[in-house]
């Protein structure tokens, strides 16, 4: 989805900042700015967030401002599940964008080899989601384990957790956060 770019973009030009402006602000370079506005690269939540935060803005309220431009539908192709993560890293696919006033993020997660969420990461909400291919290393608070195809997990997450794929190849995950963090 092509609107991501063009929508940060003209969000930045509302608050009359140039490139070089937002990324002092935000810490992510200039470069990554201008790639993302052009839509060469899709940004990780993390740095999306990061530069939202310089812009006076949040996830939710950005991805809100698309709704207008995308209309509402009960289903949703593979093209208009829009990339929220790193496609090459974690990916994020997220079903129903759109919706309004949506009360669940769902989400098609693909993790490459190795691919880890980094240190333990905590938010109001609660997270539920099966595996449905490889092998993914779950840690939630001071319980640990790893999940396989089929296995599924339900927890509140102001609990410290991280995810990391063990397989040797890509892993998957069908996940649901209620509220949407983002």
């Amino acid at each position: 989805m092509s609107q991501i770019g063009e929508h940060l973009r003209e969000l930045r030009r509302r608050r009359h900042l140039g490139i070089r402006a937002l990324a002092v602000r935000s810490g992510i370079s200039h470069s990554t700015i201008s790639l993302i506005e052009r839509d060469r690269i899709s940004p990780s939540v993390d740095t999306l967030s990061a530069i939202l935060d310089a812009l006076g803005s949040t996830l939710t309220g950005f991805f809100s401002g698309l709704k207008s431009q995308v209309p509402s539908s009960p289903f949703y192709a593979a093209r208009d599940c829009i990339e929220i993560g790193k496609h090459d890293a974690i990916s994020y696919r997220m079903a129903g964008v759109n919706y309004p006033n949506r009360a669940i993020l769902m989400l098609h997660e693909t993790y490459a080899p190795g691919a880890d969420t980094g240190e333990t990461l905590s938010h109001h909400a609660q997270e539920a989601g099966f595996v449905i291919a490889g092998a993914v290393e779950i840690t939630v608070g001071d319980e640990r384990r790893v999940l396989r195809s089929g296995d599924g997990y339900y927890f509140d997450s102001n609990s410290g957790h991280r995810f990391r794929n063990v397989h040797d190849g890509p892993s998957e995950i069908v996940s649901a956060v209620t509220p949407p963090t983002y």
